[in-house]
């Protein structure tokens, strides 16, 4: 990693004891060039969350992607998977109807030391697209709640899956993965009813993410489930050819059930984040095409997540552009105090990975003055065989980085 590092004194309090300690800091360098262009980053730099720093703690765990952990109550983290191995168990998200879907359980709270076992992979049609993919997964009140999208391959762009699909729906589990309830929707007979004609307008709920509430949903503010997902403007002048992809787009939009297993696979269930009024009160509504934006660039916005901190009161925003999908990718990380905005930046990393995708914050690893986290994400897939990984440790699977927010006095330490 190219970086700009410091010891930092960190004072550590352990019942009765005081220990003091130096760590050392990084600053992923490519952030540093923000100001230079940052006219054209939509939203203003945030105050109170100036940086990201890297402490250079990291694992890896398997040899697949995917991974977006749900905290359930048991105390255990669950998460999808595909497109590699656990151990000897192979999960290949493709071809058409011979797509399969992986599901892993996560034991332990040192993201050090986590034990990963599969709990086996579960067979779904993507025709009459190519790829069927893990998206949206939540475990609430003992349920698992697992969605997976379309992709299709467009040989002449030299993309990797260059078209996005429409988000299916979800499959059910009452017994955290063990068996399933697979419901009466397809690619054809989406969740959403977007058409997948592929002459037809790009999709709107583009590979959809819960947010992260902590264990069982507990911070919640009303009882709602929130999933973030991304899209493509229709009236844009000038789209990269593959703009709409797994990684890439314009939007990226907000929607909300009351999850049970008779809501989740119905849309008259959902609202839809529709704007605010004169006023700044958040309009609601049940119909898709109401659909606004919480946060829009075009060209640079992709593949979403987004955590809420508890102990800083912040909800954080993983983007990724990944565009053309083949090379190396930028991701950013945004902060609000609330969950539709507005937003600042906190850090832009430029070629992160330098092929970095699926970032999310699982908020089991957020420390309790919310000051430290694990940055979750898989890399690498194209760069796989030839060591690029930078950070250090961006591999292909579950990779984990310790990261800590930073004020504007501990950035400035840094930099000296």
């Amino acid at each position: 990693m190219k970086k700009n590092s410091k010891l930092i004194l960190v004072l550590i309090f352990s019942f009765s004891h005081s220990f003091i300690f130096a760590q050392k800091i990084s600053i992923w360098e490519n952030h540093v060039k923000l100001n230079s262009w940052a006219h054209k980053i939509p939203v203003e730099q945030s105050t109170e969350i100036a940086n990201i720093g890297f402490t250079g703690k990291h694992a890896n765990y398997t040899n697949a992607d995917t991974w977006y952990p749900s905290w359930a109550s048991d105390g255990n983290l669950y998460s999808p998977w595909t497109d590699g191995k656990i151990n000897n168990e192979l999960c290949r998200s493709y071809p058409g109807e011979k797509a399969h879907t992986g599901q892993a359980k996560i034991e332990g709270s040192d993201p050090l030391n986590l034990k990963i076992t599969s709990l086996g992979t579960t067979k779904g049609s993507a025709l009459p697209y190519e790829g069927r993919y893990p998206s949206g997964s939540l475990v609430y009140n003992g349920i698992w709640y697992y969605g997976t999208y379309c992709l299709l391959d467009a040989p002449s762009l030299s993309m990797n899956w260059p078209i996005l699909g429409p988000f299916v729906g979800f499959r059910i589990s009452n017994d955290y993965g063990k068996t399933w309830n697979t419901p009466k929707v397809s690619p054809s007979n989406n969740l959403f009813n977007e058409k997948t004609d592929l002459t037809a307008k790009p999709v709107k709920i583009g590979v959809p993410h819960f947010v992260d509430f902590g264990k069982n949903m507990e911070h919640s503010p009303d009882g709602y489930a929130y999933l973030t997902c991304h899209s493509a403007r229709i009236d844009d002048n000038k789209p990269r050819p593959g703009n709409l992809s797994w990684v890439s787009g314009d939007l990226i939009y907000l929607i909300r059930v009351k999850p049970s297993p008779k809501t989740i696979n119905d849309k008259s269930q959902y609202e839809f984040f529709a704007g605010k009024d004169e006023n700044g009160k958040e309009i609601w509504s049940k119909e898709l095409h109401d659909l606004e934006p919480i946060f829009e660039w075009n060209n640079n916005a992709g593949n979403v997540s987004m955590t809420y901190n508890a102990p800083l009161k912040k909800f954080l925003m993983c983007i990724t552009d990944g565009w053309p999908t083949v090379k190396s990718m930028d991701s950013y990380i945004l902060e609000s105090d609330n969950i539709t905005g507005p937003w600042k930046i906190v850090s832009y990393l430029r070629d992160f990975g330098p092929q970095a995708y699926f970032l999310n914050i699982p908020s089991k690893f957020i420390s309790d003055d919310g000051k430290t986290a694990w940055l979750c994400y898989s890399a690498n897939f194209a760069y796989s065989k030839n060591g690029l990984g930078n950070p250090t440790g961006s591999n292909y699977s579950m990779s984990l980085h310790e990261i800590k927010f930073l004020d504007k006095k501990e950035l400035s330490s840094i930099k000296k």
